[in-house]
């Protein structure tokens, strides 16, 4: 595809998704189509020869949007809320035009500022302390899912537990992850991943009015685990969780965190944007 067929292609396709932005309310939210529908009307092989855009955006309205499940519909409203915009979707389409990898500086020079001080802007936007910006000790790092910030967070706390041991020994003792029971499965997948096993994570019992971790559970939790040896490595709270939206008393945790010097982290994939 030479430039002038890319652009003539591009403007077909954003032509195509402003349609079916503006006829979302007119379709059902999810599939009327039994499981299978779309993989038996797909060739049993891929196919030889290219299509002309206009073949295969007439492929999208035939056979796959009829059966999608609408995340952009204004009747949709499960799982977490997952809204793309205009604006967005031209960013995806510059990035994926530069084709830039900025996983350092050496790398995309300008990506990496670009990231550095684009986090230091949403540091500001949620009110963080200074330490959470790049001219101090902090500093973000785009992750590409919640779930992964939660292993990253992980290990680094498991690295900060173990005085830096764990990085070249591994796991050399017992070490405790904390999260409620409303929390995300995947901060039981990342225990695993890190090492730690299943038996690694201890959930927390909540309020039974509000579902949110109950800080004297957790107190009571990390120091049984300290009585019988267990290094208590990291509290994985939350602002909103999946089942129940619930949001833990951070506060109340942090102080918990701070006295017996366990890493806390955040997970505020589902309601942090209501802290800007």
């Amino acid at each position: 595809m030479d430039p002038d067929e890319f652009r003539r292609a591009g403007n077909a396709v954003v032509d195509w998704i402003a349609d079916y932005w503006t006829t979302l309310g007119q379709r059902p939210v999810t599939s009327q189509d039994p499981p299978g529908t779309v993989a038996a009307a797909l060739p049993a092989g891929p196919t030889e020869q290219g299509e002309p855009v206009e073949a295969v955006l007439a492929d999208l309205d035939s056979l796959i949007t009829p059966r999608l499940t609408h995340w952009q519909h204004p009747g949709f409203f499960g799982y977490f809320p997952a809204n793309t915009s205009g604006p967005s979707v031209l960013g995806d389409l510059v990035s994926s035009g530069l084709g830039v990898q900025g996983m350092l500086w050496a790398t995309g020079p300008a990506c990496t500022e670009l990231e550095t001080v684009m986090l230091d802007w949403l540091a500001g936007l949620l009110d963080l302390p200074e330490r959470f910006r790049s001219t101090g000790r902090g500093g973000g790092v785009i992750q590409d899912s919640a779930s992964s910030a939660t292993l990253v967070a992980t290990l680094g706390a498991l690295h900060r537990a173990s005085k830096g041991r764990w990085r070249e020994d591994g796991i050399d003792r017992r070490y405790r992850a904390y999260t409620s029971t409303q929390g995300h499965s995947s901060i039981e997948k990342a225990a695993r991943i890190a090492g730690l096993g299943t038996d690694g994570v201890r959930p927390i019992e909540v309020d039974p009015r509000t579902q949110a971790m109950r800080p004297e559970a957790l107190r009571a939790s990390i120091e049984a685990d300290l009585a019988a040896g267990v290094v208590p490595a990291i509290v994985v709270a939350t602002i909103g969780t999946t089942s129940t939206t619930a949001i833990d008393p951070l506060p109340e945790i942090g102080a918990i965190c701070a006295e017996y010097g366990v890493w806390l982290h955040v997970d505020a994939a589902y309601a942090g944007a209501a802290a800007v």
